[in-house]
């Protein structure tokens, strides 16, 4: 009741762009990390992520020491989470070095470059916001340019979904019948690059992936297609970042955690409960 109270007050309006930020990203959560868990690709999400620290760094520098005022945090997480969507992407189809050690490197390198411009920027910039989110933080412009980018992310999801569907789980069929399935691969890299973007805002950098794909695994034990998991996926990040919200409040918490906390024991709980089904039927078998 405090945290409902708090969202009506007009003297504290972040509360609601929080939640309204939230309920908006977690369309694009549903859809996008429902394909990450079909496609088994959250290592590549996870080096995404960490690269738009990079981006992040490289924009804050150029505000602060260049004067580039357009050019800024958002500016270049987007475009850090694209570029490394698109060589991880390249990497994967056509390299002939091990994958996961290029996949590896990069994911270094992108935080590394990252923490390297912010030490070279002018002024005070504290990191731990980045790296662990403050969804707290997000203001009406945020919310525009989530509004935005999750319409982007929905639209290409949805137009694209027999293509994506395809890719997931029976590529070399779909190159048979002649979908061009690198193409769509890297274009579904793409919006996962868009949608971990969306995410750092939520919950920061280092838990970005928690999010991403633990409502489409809760999901997953429930839903008996593709579309039901998304579906059930959007809902579930929605109970994720609005009880983690409220909690947080109420206890004085950092949101993000809070947050990854509650969606790691509904993993928890929905896997055990999977579990215990699956061993009920084996005895009930024999």
């Amino acid at each position: 009741m405090e945290f409902l109270e708090a969202l009506a007050d007009p003297a504290i309006p972040f509360l609601r762009y929080a939640l309204a930020a939230g309920i908006l990203a977690s369309l694009s959560f549903g859809i996008i990390g429902t394909y990450v868990v079909a496609r088994r690709i959250t290592y590549i999400a996870g080096a995404i992520a960490h690269c738009v620290l990079g981006g992040i760094g490289a924009g804050l520098y150029c505000q602060h020491k260049l004067g580039i005022t357009w050019f800024g945090p958002l500016s270049g997480a987007i475009a850090a989470a694209l570029l490394a969507a698109i060589i991880i992407g390249l990497v994967s189809l056509h390299a002939n070095q091990r994958e996961d050690t290029a996949i590896g490197a990069l994911w270094a390198i992108g935080m590394a470059i990252g923490l390297l411009f912010i030490a070279k920027t002018p002024g005070y910039i504290e990191p731990m916001s980045y790296l662990f989110g403050n969804i707290l933080l997000i203001s009406k412009f945020d919310l525009w340019m989530v509004l935005v980018l999750d319409a982007l992310v929905v639209g290409t999801a949805t137009l694209f979904y027999h293509k994506f569907l395809a890719v997931c789980f029976d590529e070399e069929y779909a190159r048979l019948r002649g979908v061009r399935t690198d193409l769509y691969y890297l274009l579904l890299l793409c919006l996962t690059a868009l949608t971990v973007v969306l995410l750092v805002r939520v919950v920061g950098i280092v838990m970005v992936i928690a999010l991403l794909t633990l409502p489409a695994a809760v999901a997953s034990n429930f839903a008996k297609g593709l579309w039901q998991m998304m579906v059930l996926a959007t809902l579930f990040c929605i109970g994720f970042i609005g009880s983690g919200l409220a909690i947080s409040y109420n206890f004085d918490l950092p949101s993000g955690p809070t947050i990854i906390v509650i969606a790691g024991l509904i993993y928890l709980a929905a896997a055990c409960v999977r579990q215990f089904r699956k061993n009920s039927r084996l005895r009930s078998a024999v």
